[in-house]
């Protein structure tokens, strides 16, 4: 069986601070930080009791390759990734709103198009639109950045702006910036057999200069359809395939649970971890064209083996 690591704890030299996110663990050395992708997985905004194996190398190498492939667009904070599961660059004073593009109608966009809403983080959205249907152009629905346990917040551009959480020339850049990294992943993700639906950015600023942070293209971040039979099942009314989260939330939906207070998550068994891990990998092998090259020794050894690993090579990196 494989294992999963879930938990760190480092010390590294010269570490000022850590933050635990729902996925990655943030530890600070002054103006760089050292990213730790983990293996776990969260829906709803609630962290799911089991982790997914290779998730977090997953993750962290499809992230990395998207930087380096757009960093002619905006800069970014990435420096190197000294372990299949971490990333170190520069410390951002990261902007309080997430950017989340979307290039057609479908998710949580959907649900709320179903119920009759038309305006969507201030975007009004055309009349008669179907499931999975292309919007005539990108929009942004922003959301503000939640914290641990709490829901990100749907906003619009008018109220951060008004609320002075983004100045409104950065927030113009952040807009420009956005749009264009969805076009350069829909051309990736086309060129893969792919369909770039929908993502997000964060962005941050480091000695005045604005950076893109985080995750980028990833299966946390984006979702995708398979080009090849797209209109076909557009036409039918017919779900589309797709390789993102989106199945997992659809999993926990079936099973009775959205994030609501009061709900269980539901059992997670060997089998669903399973199925969720296959998915991981079979994303990253579509989204690069190239089979991934996992740490085979994950699945011979301690999650505390796991975390010995990354902290000698990141050590290493940093000495």
């Amino acid at each position: 069986m494989n294992i999963a690591l879930t938990q760190t704890d480092f010390h590294f030299p010269k570490q000022t601070g850590v933050y635990n996110g729902k996925v990655r663990d943030v530890y600070f050395l002054d103006d760089r930080l050292v990213m730790v992708v983990t293996d776990r997985i969260s829906a709803f905004d609630v962290i799911l009791p089991q982790g997914i194996p290779y998730k977090g190398q997953i993750l962290n190498q499809i992230a990395a390759r998207f930087l380096r492939a757009t960093e002619d667009i905006v800069p970014n904070w990435l420096e190197a990734t000294p372990d299949p599961m971490v990333s170190v660059g520069k410390r951002c004073k990261g902007y309080p709103v997430e950017m989340i593009v979307r290039g057609y109608l479908c998710g949580s966009a959907w649900r709320a198009y179903q119920q009759g809403e038309r305006v969507l983080c201030g975007v009004r959205l055309p009349e008669g639109m179907k499931e999975n249907q292309a919007f005539p152009e990108p929009i942004i629905t922003p959301t503000t950045k939640a914290e641990i346990g709490e829901h990100d917040e749907n906003i619009s551009r008018d109220e951060i702006i008004a609320k002075g959480l983004v100045p409104e020339q950065e927030y113009e850049q952040l807009e420009r910036y956005s749009l264009a990294l969805f076009q350069r992943g829909q051309k990736m993700a086309a060129e893969r057999g792919l369909i770039l639906v929908d993502t997000k950015y964060e962005f941050g600023t480091y000695n005045g200069q604005i950076l893109l942070m985080d995750e980028v293209h990833t299966p946390d971040s984006s979702r995708y359809f398979y080009r090849e039979g797209y209109e076909e099942r557009f036409n039918a009314g017919q779900p589309q395939r797709q390789l993102s989260k989106e199945f997992v939330r659809e999993w926990l939906m079936q099973n009775g649970f959205q994030g609501k207070q009061g709900q269980q998550v539901p059992e997670m068994t060997q089998q669903v971890v399973e199925d969720i891990r296959d998915r991981y990998i079979e994303l990253y092998e579509h989204i690069t064209g190239e089979t991934i090259a996992l740490d085979e020794t994950s699945a011979h050894v301690t999650p505390a083996a796991l975390a010995s690993r990354i902290e000698t090579n990141v050590r290493n990196y940093l000495s």
